[in-house]
């Protein structure tokens, strides 16, 4: 049971998914309790079984997931990651919950996960297991059923899309200061501020799954942007914006009624917010439905 957290860590970065994570180390433990007890005692090394099963699962997902995303209504965002010392309200909680049990890092930041689903199942695979958990070539290919030849290859590809997609990225305290003055234009309902703070070619992408309002599809350029968002504002005047790490970085919840309704997460390059990811899918924010604020900030003001 020791490496159950080891195992969530790999399956969400593979999945995008905390829910869909944590069913796959369900599944994995249960097939290894499925085992003759003279089976398990027999496995040299129940770690590396285990992860070989974990990634199995998550490579056939992988493949059943496109077929399910294109079904999706709207746009697909990976499942936020909130960080659990800032929403858990006991040691008890977060000893129960999965979300504890990712560690935050570079590879579950929002733009990383979202470049890692234009990859292939076996890339994103192959580059998870070797580029950040660093497994050698030869224990990936046993896992995927490739050569090493191959499976170097996969991941070579892999980190050439993550090497295209990536900016430099700002210390966190200067990532906050900009998250911070996007919440205070967007609660003053100051356009100018809005748009100063969001590059001139932003996009937002908002992710609802169908079952609650949300922008349809991506939104780009500063002012349709902060436009946007102002006409937010005006619709639901009660909403409160707290200040939240998301998926390792600096974010925004907002709630209503002490109720998450929508995590936004930001790619912010040179000072400038260049992407926003609005989920609002009600089932992808289940780890955020502690009903303690996360965070401090006055409402968007009527």
């Amino acid at each position: 049971m020791g490496e159950r957290r080891r195992l969530t860590n790999l399956a969400y970065r593979l999945l995008g998914s905390l829910a869909d994570a944590e069913d796959v180390v369900q599944e994995t433990y249960a097939r290894w309790y499925a085992m003759p007890r003279r089976e398990r005692e027999a496995i040299g090394s129940p770690g590396g079984w285990l992860t070989t099963v974990a990634s199995r699962i998550c490579l056939n997902l992988l493949g059943s997931a496109r077929v399910r995303r294109e079904r999706y209504v709207g746009e697909w965002i990976p499942e936020p990651l909130p960080e659990h010392r800032e929403w858990t309200s006991s040691a008890t909680a977060a000893a129960a919950d999965p979300a504890d049990r990712v560690t935050l890092d570079e590879s579950v930041d929002m733009a990383f996960l979202v470049v890692l689903e234009a990859m292939t199942p076996a890339e994103r695979v192959a580059f998870i297991l070797h580029d950040v958990f660093r497994y050698p070539f030869a224990e990936v290919a046993a896992i995927v059923g490739r050569s090493p030849a191959a499976c170097r290859q996969l991941a070579s590809a892999a980190r050439r899309r993550v090497r295209a997609a990536q900016a430099p990225v700002a210390p966190t305290g200067a990532q906050a200061a900009v998250v911070r003055e996007f919440k205070r234009a967007w609660e003053a309902r100051d356009l100018k501020s809005l748009m100063g703070v969001l590059d001139p070619d932003a996009t937002v992408v908002a992710d609802s799954g169908g079952l609650v309002g949300a922008l349809p599809q991506p939104l780009s350029g500063n002012g349709p942007i902060a436009r946007a968002y102002l006409e937010i504002a005006r619709v639901a005047p009660a909403t409160t914006l707290l200040e939240c790490t998301v998926n390792g970085r600096p974010g925004l919840v907002a709630q209503q009624g002490g109720v998450t309704v929508t995590v936004l997460a930001f790619r912010i390059v040179e000072g400038l917010i260049t992407h926003v990811w609005a989920v609002r899918n009600p089932d992808k924010l289940r780890p955020w439905t502690d009903p303690r604020p996360v965070g401090g900030g006055p409402s968007v003001p009527e």
